[in-house]
């Protein structure tokens, strides 16, 4: 069920072209929420806008590469000029890399999971915390996985990138304690996406949950009347 628990708030929600965060587009719309959008894929993004019109919505695309850094900035002064605020940030971008042994993981490849995972999250941190102390009950959501807390053999980049985000977003928590800003971890668990398909190709992604599924968690992170801080939230 939805309802209108995020009604005029503005939230920025990354990695919104596919999958979990096409599917937080949507229902946060449906929620009453201005939805910005970022991913690399323009066409990704109309589409989402198209369902995000038919919930009643309305979006603001932002095509960019979230490892072009300064590009965040700039993001972020154009959202200051044009809401003076943000209400809610959903930092849901990632990408696995290949999964190989350590000793054989390209650099460059490392380099990219560590950007786009690690890297382009602190930015959006340094980015959005101005911007989020402006709303009278700023909140963010940092999408991290599993394999952040166990041993994988050959997930070694996106696990080390997903094990750094989860300590670098406590941090920040605890930095922020004392202002209206919460901040929390949400693993979403099993889901099918199109990087589950990467991982295991194998599997029948029929028996999975669909992304619309965990939305409501990310409602509940989002919302005004969240006490929740520095958690990490398993669905």
């Amino acid at each position: 069920m939805t309802g209108r628990r995020l009604a005029d708030r503005v939230a920025l929600i990354t990695g919104a072209s596919r999958g979990i965060g096409a599917a937080v587009a949507v229902r946060f719309a449906a929620e009453g929420a201005h939805v910005v959008l970022v991913a690399r894929t323009v066409g990704g993004l109309e589409e989402v806008d198209d369902q995000v019109q038919k919930a009643g919505g309305r979006a603001t695309l932002v095509p960019m590469d979230l490892a072009d850094y300064a590009k965040i900035d700039q993001m972020a002064a154009a959202l200051h000029q044009r809401f003076t605020r943000l209400d809610v940030l959903v930092a849901n971008a990632a990408i696995l890399g290949t999964l190989s042994p350590m000793g054989h993981i390209d650099p460059k490849e490392w380099e990219r999971v560590i950007a786009v995972n690690l890297t382009a999250n602190w930015r959006l941190i340094r980015a959005m915390d101005p911007l989020l102390r402006m709303s009278d009950s700023g909140r963010a959501i940092f999408v991290t996985s599993g394999v952040a807390r166990g041993i994988f053999p050959y997930w070694g980049a996106y696990a080390a990138s997903k094990a750094a985000l989860e300590h670098m977003v406590k941090t920040w928590a605890g930095e922020i304690s004392k202002t209206a800003v919460r901040v929390n971890l949400l693993d979403p668990g099993i889901v099918r996406t199109r990087m589950r398909a990467q991982a295991f190709p194998g599997e029948d992604p029929q028996k999975l949950r669909p992304p619309e599924a965990i939305t409501d968690a990310f409602v509940a992170l989002a919302a005004e009347d969240c006490t929740r801080h520095g958690e990490l939230v398993e669905v």
